[in-house]
C-alpha cells in the first residue's frame, strides 16, 4: 500500500479491495530494457514471470549485485556463456540486479551474489542451485548442459 493520503477510509478501501482480490502487489523493479536483444537477457522485477518463469524455456539466472568482486569477476565469462548458447531456442541465459528487483517467486532464494539457478523449462518451481563449482566457462557450460532439457546443438567433442 502506498497511499498519497492516509486515514480510515483508505485504509478501509484497501482492506475491502484486498479482500475481493483486485490489488495487484507492488513489485519493486528497474525500467524494463527497451533492448534485450544481447547474448544475456536482462531480467527485471517487472520481467521475471515472463523471462525466467516461461514453461517454453530453460532459463540460466545470475542474481548478481552491482558493486559485488565476485560478480564483477563473473560478468566476461557470463557473456561468453551467453554468446556461446545464442542460438539455442529453448535456453535463455540471463541475470537480474537483485539489489534492485524483487524476485518474485519463492523458489528462487537470493542469500549471497553472485547466485546462479536454472530454471528447467518443465520445472520453474524446482530450480536447480549451482553450487560446488568454479565459476568459468567450462563447469557453467557442463552444468548447463548436464540439467537442459534440451538442446538442439551437438555436444562439443574433447
Amino acid at each position: 500500500m502506498e497511499p498519497e493520503e492516509f486515514d480510515s477510509d483508505v485504509l478501509r478501501q484497501f482492506v475491502l479491495a484486498f479482500k475481493k482480490g483486485k490489488l495487484k502487489p507492488i513489485v519493486k523493479s528497474q525500467p524494463v530494457p527497451k533492448n534485450n536483444k544481447g547474448p544475456v537477457k536482462v531480467v527485471v522485477g517487472k520481467t521475471f514471470d515472463s523471462i525466467v518463469m516461461d514453461p517454453k524455456n530453460d532459463v540460466l539466472i545470475e542474481f548478481y549485485a552491482p558493486w559485488c568482486g565476485h560478480c564483477k569477476k563473473l560478468e566476461p565469462i557470463y557473456t561468453e556463456l551467453g554468446k556461446k548458447y545464442k542460438n539455442e531456442k529453448n535456453l535463455v541465459i540471463a541475470k537480474m540486479d537483485a539489489t534492485a528487483n524483487d524476485v518474485t517467486s519463492d523458489h528462487y532464494k537470493v542469500e549471497g551474489f553472485p547466485t546462479i539457478y536454472f530454471a528447467p523449462r518443465d520445472k520453474k518451481n524446482h530450480p536447480i542451485k549451482f553450487e560446488g563449482g568454479d565459476r568459468d566457462l567450462e563447469h557453467l557450460s557442463k552444468f548447463i548442459e548436464e540439467h537442459a532439457t534440451k538442446l538442439s546443438r551437438m555436444k562439443e567433442e574433447l
